[in-house]
């Protein structure tokens, strides 16, 4: 996950283990917060309305979430049609022209597996009865909003890959798909704290929202750190430090090392740093709490 967020060298075990230990303050701390919203509904299981009221004021991020669940319903709903033996009644919805009769199989094995809108029950959309058509314009303002974040990474992944070999490029389209949950619910319920820090049985979809921020964690804890590093790297050379450049140049020349790029990897402190900047609340959000009552404990803020 690192070396796709952007790290170029091979991190050490400590680095790793900080950020895998931040990783999971951060799950245990959003189950906890789920748990007392399903509390006092009344219920002992949370939902996935729950999980995302947690990220609630990330704008972007809660539409990159949304892009990621309508993406996997659409996939869902693709792989129950063809386990239905969709395509075998496929000539029944088709007029002879060629076109597709309305309200027929395949028109709505289409509306069906068109990709759906997420709503979330906070939102002014949801408190009318009558459901609101969406415009057609709606779906590019919400995107427009998040692509944002996510055209910059994509810039960055790219300026790295055009110059990769076609075996460095093979390793990074595996790292691509790293993930927390994967092929390990049973760990990762385990490692979250499930039966612990909450009663409630994770369905399917929670443990993939849970793999999605985790995933993303971990990216801003990278790039932040990242930062931190360039910055002191840079500074380094302004000073006149190039015995420190050099020698970091040297320790990612071993046999075994991930491809380094003549750059050393993020140490514990760039990460621990990193954690500590994203700790601090915006300057927006202090002023509104000007002249209230500060809590004795700090809680932990949700990357």
């Amino acid at each position: 996950m690192m070396y796709v967020s952007g790290e170029t060298g091979e991190p050490s075990v400590e680095t790793t283990g900080i950020i895998e230990d931040i990783v999971r303050q951060q799950v245990v701390e959003i189950l906890r917060s789920c748990t007392e919203l399903a509390a006092r509904r009344g219920s002992r299981s949370i939902t996935i309305n729950d999980l995302i009221f947690q990220i609630r004021d990330d704008a972007p991020k809660v539409s990159r979430l949304r892009t990621f669940l309508s993406w996997k319903d659409v996939r869902k709903n693709v792989k129950d049609s063809d386990d239905k033996g969709g395509d075998a009644d496929l000539g029944a919805g088709e007029d002879p022209s060629g076109g597709v009769v309305p309200g027929g199989p395949v028109d709505d094995t289409a509306k069906k597996n068109k990709k759906a809108r997420v709503g979330l029950p906070w939102e002014p959309a949801s408190f009318f009865t009558v459901e609101v058509p969406e415009r057609d314009d709606e779906e590019d303002e919400e995107e427009e909003e998040m692509n944002h974040i996510t055209l910059q990474r994509l810039r960055k992944a790219d300026e790295r890959t055009k110059v990769m070999t076609r075996e460095e490029y093979v390793t990074w389209s595996e790292f691509r798909q790293a993930s927390f949950t994967y092929r390990k619910g049973k760990r990762f319920r385990e490692w979250a704290g499930f039966g612990q820090v909450t009663d409630s049985k994770p369905s399917d979809d929670i443990v993939d929202i849970l793999g999605f921020l985790t995933f993303e964690m971990v990216q801003t804890l990278t790039e932040e750190a990242l930062k931190i590093k360039d910055n002191e790297d840079q500074f380094r050379e302004r000073s006149g430090d190039t015995a420190g450049a050099k020698k970091r140049k040297m320790t990612q020349s071993g046999l075994f090392s991930m491809p380094s790029e003549g750059r050393s990897p993020v140490e514990p402190r760039h990460v621990q740093e990193a954690f500590r900047r994203l700790q601090t609340k915006p300057k927006k959000f202090r002023a509104m709490l000007n002249g209230t009552r500060q809590q004795q404990h700090s809680s932990l803020r949700l990357i």
